[in-house]
């Protein structure tokens, strides 16, 4: 059984609100959930919020749209994950993030497809970026969660579920899904105002003659539209897990 969790949070730094900011009529997080839902291989998805406040409203949104919410820590958000999981007793566990509305369904199920054909531990298609930078998704088996749930114990290893994986390759059987022609260039996440002004247009130009557009659509479409491409991309990816990483090593 794969599970897709869904991480998902209204407390934002750059961007507060953003996983519930409309889009076409929607909470970006239910366009999310939208395409999301088109991945074959994912057998059931569930969102993973905190018990903040401020995340009643993800609860509700998931109530409104049928989709399972689970509730854990804000910060340990290994705890949160690990907890979330155990619903549905996978044998495999997809993680997601609730601010990518541009995720690829079919590039998920390839992911999957890789990660159990190769019988890895975890299988990413972001460990040497080559997609876009919010299509990420990691896939890790109901094992090797157990095993950071018990051994990650640093802050940085709590906030970033897997990045213990990458502190500890040698323990562990990794996948890297990789594209042939690197588009990690673009920037496809939503972080900051300018992230949020690409997807709208996406969206606006694409959805309503498509609502299941595909990566290939987007690439033709900032083909065509080339100063789209460059909006927001002045951000290096991964400024999250950076700012972590920065605050551990002052602390």
């Amino acid at each position: 059984m794969i599970l897709g969790i869904l991480q998902a949070r209204a407390s934002s730094s750059r961007l507060p609100s953003k996983v519930l900011r409309p889009l076409l009529g929607e909470p970006m997080l239910a366009r999310q959930i939208e395409r999301l839902t088109r991945a074959k291989r994912l057998d059931q998805l569930m969102v993973a919020t905190s018990v903040q406040e401020e995340d009643d409203a993800i609860a509700l949104l998931c109530e409104r749209l049928g989709v399972p919410c689970f509730r854990g820590p804000l910060d340990d958000v290994l705890a949160r994950f690990h907890l979330a999981a155990q619903r549905f007793s996978p044998t495999h566990v997809v993680r997601l993030t609730g601010d990518c509305p541009l995720a690829d369904p079919a590039l998920i199920d390839e992911l999957i497809h890789f990660h159990l054909t190769g019988g890895y531990d975890y299988s990413s298609n972001c460990w040497d970026p080559s997609y876009p930078d919010g299509l990420d998704a990691e896939i890790l088996s109901a094992a090797t969660l157990e095993l950071l749930a018990e051994r990650a114990h640093s802050q940085v290893q709590r906030e970033h579920v897997t990045y213990y994986i990458r502190q500890h390759t040698d323990q562990f059987k990794v996948g890297k899904l990789a594209r042939q022609s690197s588009l990690s260039h673009l920037r496809w996440t939503v972080d900051e105002p300018a992230d949020f002004e690409l997807v709208e247009q996406i969206y606006n130009k694409l959805y309503p003659a498509k609502p299941a557009f595909t990566t290939d659509d987007i690439l033709e479409l900032l083909a065509r539209e080339p100063h789209l491409a460059t909006l927001n991309t002045h951000h290096q990816r991964n400024e999250g897990l950076a700012s972590s990483l920065a605050k551990e090593h002052h602390s």
